[in-house]
């Protein structure tokens, strides 16, 4: 055998554990709190399960506190079925969001500091490097903040203006990220974080050169297809590292 085919069937990193369904929601909020959701007790992510419920992050806790014995289940009406704590007032956005989009497993909402700025903008960050690129589609923006998403008239508008995409801006208030797994929401996350860092710094020293939009949406479809290869999983170990007490 070559080395090239030896290369060929070596695993790509080390795997991870067998993951519960919680313990992969609470290592998206580690994840996701050192990317920047980390508006202290701020914000939340829903994970659809088969059987219709949807486990979400507890609401007493920052994202870097969570471990799967504090996730919560709830059901589509914002009833607690299982779990130690409480949940969120603001879970409506997601009832809502999980009503109305049957594509989306897991919701991600929450305040990070890049992306916050261009919602308070009420515009899309440009596409300045490939990692800005990694997510094709456009951002929506939802211009109407009218008080918190525990208001359902409020979170339904939202809902109602992110449509099918899969970021959305809530103009003076966070970000709104759906996907159909829980490595593709981490990749959309991180990735509007990313842009709308870069874009400021970008455009702070006076302005550069945005990737083509074609060139943009051909990149990012790709990962639209096939999640990042060993992103998610690599992000993981960095935080069971730190804390392996995440599983727990």
């Amino acid at each position: 055998m070559t080395s090239t085919e030896t290369r060929r069937h070596n695993p790509l990193a080390p795997a991870l554990p067998d993951l519960t369904p919680a313990a992969e929601l609470a290592l998206l909020a580690r994840i996701l709190f050192r990317e920047g959701y980390d508006d202290h007790l701020a914000g939340h992510i829903t994970y659809k399960q088969p059987d219709g419920t949807l486990l979400v992050n507890p609401f007493g806790l920052p994202w870097d506190e969570v471990c799967a014995a504090d996730v919560m289940r709830i059901d589509l009406d914002g009833t607690v079925l299982d779990g130690p704590w409480t949940v969120t007032p603001a879970i409506t956005l997601h009832l809502e969001l999980h009503r109305a989009r049957h594509d989306v497993t897991v919701a991600v909402h929450n305040h990070p500091r890049w992306a916050t700025i261009y919602a308070d903008l009420g515009r899309p960050p440009a596409v300045y490097d490939q990692t800005s690129a990694l997510v094709a589609g456009e951002v929506a923006v939802y211009a109407d903040y009218q008080g918190p998403v525990d208001q359902t008239e409020n979170a339904r508008a939202a809902v109602d203006a992110m449509g099918d995409a899969s970021m959305a801006l809530l103009q003076n208030h966070g970000v709104l990220v759906v996907g159909r797994d829980i490595p593709q929401a981490y990749l959309r996350a991180a990735t509007i974080e990313w842009r709308s860092r870069q874009t400021w710094h970008v455009e702070a020293v006076g302005g550069g050169k945005p990737l083509p939009a074609e060139v943009h949406e051909q990149f990012g479809r790709i990962f639209d297809q096939v999640n990042f290869p060993g992103l998610f999983e690599a992000m993981a170990r960095r935080e069971l590292r730190d804390d392996p007490a995440i599983l727990t």
